[in-house]
């Protein structure tokens, strides 16, 4: 399972470095998609909801608390993945569009500056990738 949710998240991240495509992962749905299926997995999630130790009085806010938490960790990892993306998308767009005024009077510094860019969101690309899927798998083994 991590290593085809990685492959997926991985192949249409780096589909977002190519000029006029705005990739899937951009979009909310598919990663709520991508994320939801943590809800369904709710076999001993009650067992989890008062840690050890909890004092009496303060057992029905730890599980409001823990409740929420547990219902809203895959809108926080969908979000945290389309920002990412969106985020590094937005700032190529923009540097790229500037970049011919840039590059009129300093085109060696122009290009390296892109050049680096591109290596950064690259490196986003796989970071992202990596750290949804692991988010993914640890959510799930939690709640099981």
């Amino acid at each position: 399972l991590f290593v085809s949710l990685f492959s997926l998240i991985l192949f249409n991240n780096f589909l977002r470095l190519f000029p006029y495509v705005f990739t899937r992962t951009s979009y909310l749905t598919i990663t709520l998609t991508l994320a939801l299926p943590l809800i369904n997995n709710t076999n001993h999630i009650f067992e989890n909801l008062v840690p050890q130790g909890t004092p009496s009085p303060l057992m029905p806010f730890i599980v409001c608390i823990e409740t929420i938490r547990n219902i809203i960790r895959p809108g926080t990892l969908a979000v945290r993945l389309t920002a990412n993306i969106i985020a590094g998308h937005l700032l190529l767009t923009l540097l790229g569009n500037n970049g011919p005024r840039f590059a009129q009077s300093r085109l060696g510094i122009a290009i390296i500056a892109q050049i680096l860019l591109l290596i950064l969101e690259s490196a986003v690309a796989v970071i992202q990738s990596y750290v949804f899927a692991v988010l993914r798998t640890l959510y799930s083994r939690e709640v099981n």
